[in-house]
């Protein structure tokens, strides 16, 4: 009953930024947590980024703390993150999350995910 779309994915070089989007839709009006996961190959899905949907409360993995920025626009039923100061080690498949509840960093804690939008850095 929930759908989340990814958009913003791209090639850039080592020290750019890029900025995903998250989109929401269906009946969402449950869902209070939105989060960021990556996928780099040959690694598992680790959590990036979360916020509170009706609040703004956010959490970050170390990795990307102060690098990377999430907000969301309620107006637009989206959340989004800015990433800054992108390395290689950036690189992997995003994918945004949702979920009824508080924040966590567990993949397993979320039901709704998108199809996920590639992020590639060149060094």
């Amino acid at each position: 009953q929930v759908q989340l779309r990814e958009s913003g994915g791209g090639l850039v070089q080592a020290g750019g930024s890029l900025r995903l989007s998250c989109a929401k839709s269906g009946r969402t009006s449950s869902i209070y947590v939105l989060s960021w996961f990556r996928q780099a190959p040959g690694k598992e899905r680790e959590f990036v980024a979360a916020i509170s949907w009706s609040g703004g409360p956010t959490y970050y993995a170390d990795s990307v703390k102060g690098r990377f920025t999430i907000s969301r626009d309620n107006a637009r039923n989206t959340v989004y993150l800015q990433m800054n100061s992108l390395s290689p080690e950036d690189t992997a498949v995003y994918r945004c999350a949702a979920r009824r509840g508080g924040i966590v960093t567990a993949r397993d804690e979320y039901d709704y995910w998108g199809q996920g939008t590639q992020v590639t850095v060149s060094s």
